[in-house]
């Protein structure tokens, strides 16, 4: 088996936001998996997890590309499936071991008096300004389809922890960062020594320019892994 492209989607959000993206590796001859998570809640980044290993192959050469919160997941990803390397794209960048929360104090905080009488949060376009969230769309019709593939999730999943095992930071990887939101973690990827990109845009700059995003990534996997 040849290399295969796993596109991670934010637990928060779902697999149509990497449509375009898919298509344009998908139309180079590139093998691409984008996993989708169940409709219902999950409750637990561990829930998470195995709803993700159902989806992501075990065999073949895989290329991990998670984008926001579907970089706390990488870690057990590269414990349990046979991958080469890892292609963040303006995603949380898990640290070298220990735990990490699902959502920084300050997001937790703000949502705290966002949660419905069932438990669950609001979708997350429904977290910021109608003014933010119309900007990360390049027209109303992605949005719609965009923000229709959600997930809602429990509180008690915004506030849970994740397990980073040991050694996974061994594994190579490279950043992408679009714009400066995730400036932080953009740091700290250079001072591993990882390849790292910036492309200007918007989180959601993979729906913008699908062919550059594309390009990047396979930029930095053929220089994290070159074809043999």
């Amino acid at each position: 088996m040849g290399r295969t492209y796993v596109l991670l989607s934010s637990p928060f959000l779902g697999p149509v936001v990497w449509d375009p993206v898919a298509s344009v590796l998908r139309a180079g001859g590139h093998d691409v998996v984008a996993p989708s998570l169940p409709r219902d809640p999950l409750s637990t980044p561990g829930e998470v997890l195995s709803a993700l290993e159902e989806s992501v192959p075990g065999r073949g050469e895989l290329v991990l590309v998670p984008h926001s919160n579907a970089g706390l997941y990488v870690p057990a990803l590269v414990a349990s499936r046979p991958v080469r390397a890892t292609v963040f794209l303006d995603a949380v960048l898990p640290p070298r071991s220990g735990r990490l929360p699902v959502a920084p104090a300050g997001l937790a905080a703000m949502l705290r008096d966002r949660v419905g009488a069932d438990g669950l949060l609001p979708l997350w376009s429904e977290w910021w300004s109608e003014e933010d969230v119309a900007a990360l769309y390049p027209d109303p019709q992605t949005r719609q389809r965009v923000e229709a593939d959600q997930r809602r999730v429990p509180w008690a999943y915004l506030t849970a922890e994740v397990e980073v095992p040991a050694g996974w930071a061994t594994n190579r990887a490279g950043y992408v960062a679009f714009g400066t939101a995730y400036a932080d973690e953009l740091r700290e990827a250079e001072n591993r020594g990882w390849p790292v990109r910036i492309l200007d845009g918007r989180h959601l700059h993979m729906l913008w320019d699908p062919a550059a995003v594309a390009s990047t990534l396979l930029e930095i996997a053929d220089q994290l892994s070159p074809r043999e």
